[in-house]
């Protein structure tokens, strides 16, 4: 992806990933669920500053920020957006290439269940710490923009309790890949 890709607001970033093509040694695909965080947000890693576990965040667009959530699952981010030390978290993909690879990894062959969630995701994509802070676009990492124009839904972000309002979760309508379905409109 070109660097100018990454340079927007955060939020605008999270939309745009819906429908990329991300693989990691050649396992992956569609993103179709996307969280934004960024320094000015209490639910961020970067809020209360720089520390050694979320560095990454402080670094250049487009690297991968990798930490591990309840000291077992993995989630994978990559860094942007016009704000300081901010990311997109990847929460879900629909399997596209691999799909054996990460039935292996997972333990399962639905692919529902694959990369539905970012511990998941993960997991599937073998996706790990030694990851962290490396770039979106080298390998093992590939990021290919979308085909199409993806319809867009929006809802509250999952799992947090600050800032748990804030419509910062993206996901691609109609989807059935996504970690969570999505509130319905009014």
């Amino acid at each position: 992806m070109d660097p100018a890709f990454y340079d927007r607001p955060v939020v605008d970033l999270a939309r745009a990933l819906i429908g990329c093509m991300l693989t990691v040694d050649g396992v992956g695909g569609v993103i179709v669920e996307t969280e934004a965080y960024h320094a000015g947000d209490a639910a961020s890693h970067s809020f209360a500053g720089q520390r050694a576990r979320n560095a990454t965040m402080f670094g250049a667009a487009g690297l991968i920020y990798v930490y591990r959530i309840y000291g077992l699952h993995w989630c994978m981010n990559i860094v942007g957006g016009r704000e300081v030390a901010a990311a997109v978290l990847i929460r879900a993909i629909e399997p596209r290439v691999g799909l054996g690879i990460m039935a292996a990894r997972r333990g399962t062959d639905d692919p529902r269940l694959l990369c539905s969630g970012p511990g998941r995701l993960c997991a599937a994509l073998g996706v790990t710490g030694a990851m962290d802070g490396l770039p979106v676009d080298r390998s093992p990492f590939a990021l290919a923009p979308r085909a199409c124009e993806p319809a867009i839904v929006t809802g509250p972000r999952i799992g947090i309790t600050k800032a748990a309002a804030e419509p910062w979760r993206f996901g691609m309508a109609g989807s059935r890949f996504v970690s969570r379905p999505f509130p319905a409109p009014c």
